[in-house]
């Protein structure tokens, strides 16, 4: 599979754009665990092109992450050209439009899936971004606004004619949010139409290798990106490339090789950030992580961990699991 002049392999696995989670360490993490591509945080059209500090360092990437694509979400056609530009210097491979993000503070003032009821200035921003850079464009998306307004199948066809260099789909429409499962079946219609010769990458609750395996043969998608199956479980990447390529699990590693893995992502978050701030950043990974589900009488003990305010405390918690649950390290 190839996005303009990059060649992803076969059956690539990408992480998904997440706020909050795909920052520049996680996403080097993941890079690591097998993952093909990886995207940026999303980044505000209109902070960017006001210099907010903090937006602009999303802009960072790093060689070692490459393929790397920066996405940007927004609402007027002159700010997110004007914002396609300023990401283009920071030398991502691939610039990336969020129509998809379904949050209320996003979708609520029209941009992200909020364009799926905007169509028409979801392509003139689109065709003007394409016309603007001089790197791949590509797009995610979502099925339509609502279940009455499926439009993805004839959407897709419009995106291409803007000259987008792929499109990625997650199979839900803004007003499921990320309730209910993802419907693949509308995926699978983009890629079998005729029309399109753009890769469709296919998005939404890929949470294990098999599972990954089954939506490349059941729905023909060129590559499937993979988001809240990953958050606090980085290695998913390397069980699923694993099955892609041999058609069996990868053999389990020890507990204590998942527990320094966490413990890895806590010490760079810190290292990013601050104590206080890393260990707030990283709540949500160490809620998330399936490391710890089936663990009986586990609640106090994830209460407590969500609670730490110290490095210290946090690693005294986490390090006492294995004994306290009796599990083999």
């Amino acid at each position: 599979m190839k996005i303009g002049n990059i060649d992803l392999g076969e059956r690539p696995v990408f992480l998904a754009p997440m706020e909050d989670v795909t920052d520049i360490a996680f996403r080097l993490m993941c890079k690591r665990f097998g993952a093909d591509m990886v995207y940026t945080e999303f980044v505000s059209s209109d902070a960017l092109i006001r210099h907010v500090s903090k937006t602009k360092e999303k802009l960072i990437v790093s060689e070692e992450e490459r393929p790397v694509a920066i996405q940007i979400y927004g609402r007027e056609v002159d700010s997110m050209v004007e914002a396609a530009r300023i990401c283009e210097e920071a030398k991502p491979d691939i610039l990336d439009i969020n129509f998809g993000c379904p949050v209320k503070k996003v979708a609520g003032k029209g941009a992200g899936s909020g364009m799926l009821r905007n169509v028409p200035l979801m392509l003139d921003i689109t065709r003007e971004v394409v016309k603007a850079i001089n790197i791949p464009v590509t797009v995610k998306t979502r099925l339509g606004w609502d279940v009455d307004n499926q439009i993805i199948v004839e959407l897709a066809e419009q995106l291409q004619d803007c000259g987008i260099a792929a499109l990625s789909i997650h199979g839900r429409t803004r007003s499921q949010m990320y309730t209910g499962e993802a419907d693949w079946t509308l995926i699978g219609k983009v890629k079998e139409n005729p029309r399109m010769h753009i890769p469709i990458i296919g998005n939404g609750d890929v949470t294990s290798a098999a599972g990954c395996k089954e939506r490349f043969d059941t729905y023909g998608v060129d590559g499937v990106m993979i988001g809240r199956g990953s958050i606090g479980r980085p290695w998913i990447f390397r069980e699923v490339k694993h099955f892609l390529k041999t058609g069996e699990e990868l053999p389990p590693e020890s507990f204590q090789w998942y527990l320094s893995i966490l413990k890895e992502q806590v010490n760079q978050s810190i290292a990013r950030l601050d104590e206080r701030r890393g260990i707030l950043h990283i709540r949500r990974h160490l809620a998330a992580t399936p490391l710890f589900k089936g663990l009986a009488d586990f609640k106090a003990t994830r209460v407590a961990m969500l609670r730490a305010a110290t490095v210290e405390e946090l690693f005294s918690i986490i390090d006492e699991i294995p004994e306290k649950y009796q599990l083999e390290v």
